[in-house]
């Protein structure tokens, strides 16, 4: 695979606590997602966080991944990560833990294949990675009849 580069936007207005932002893409896959510091503490409706991006960016590349091992061209995949924001003793908040709950079909795929593709996945997954490097990956992953 080549390099790839990917840009997105953010603008701000105000000081943390009273403050607002708007996070766009380039490419116009999303515009003014509006974002604040309430965000990240309590979901609200049509507002979005830093960490439920990278959770859909987690769940996005994990689901790529693990098509990529299957090589199934009837797999569906279904992929929910849920990303942890908590304070760790004398160094802040930071991301903790990126929990992936996994379901596929893949017609004719053993349990034992299906592992090792989750696992495989796993490893050729750059988000698992990154978010590897300074906090955990769990993954839940269920083959369907």
């Amino acid at each position: 695979m080549p390099r790839v580069d990917r840009r997105a936007e953010v603008s701000w207005n105000g000081n943390l606590a009273r403050g607002e932002g708007r996070i766009s893409a380039p490419s116009g896959a999303f515009a003014g997602l509006p974002y604040s510091a309430a965000t990240r503490v309590a979901a609200r409706a049509e507002t979005t966080s830093p960490e439920e991006l990278l959770a859909a960016a987690h769940a996005g590349c994990f689901a790529m991944s693990l098509a990529g091992e299957l090589r199934e061209a009837e797999a569906r995949i279904d992929v929910t990560a849920n990303v942890v924001l908590d304070e760790v003793d004398g160094q802040g908040h930071r991301i903790v833990e990126s929990q992936l709950e996994v379901r596929a079909r893949a017609p004719g795929l053993e349990q034992a294949a299906f592992d090792e593709a989750v696992e495989a996945a796993d490893r050729g997954c750059p988000f698992s990675r990154l978010i590897a490097a300074a906090a955990k990956v769990t993954i839940n992953a269920t083959l369907e009849d």
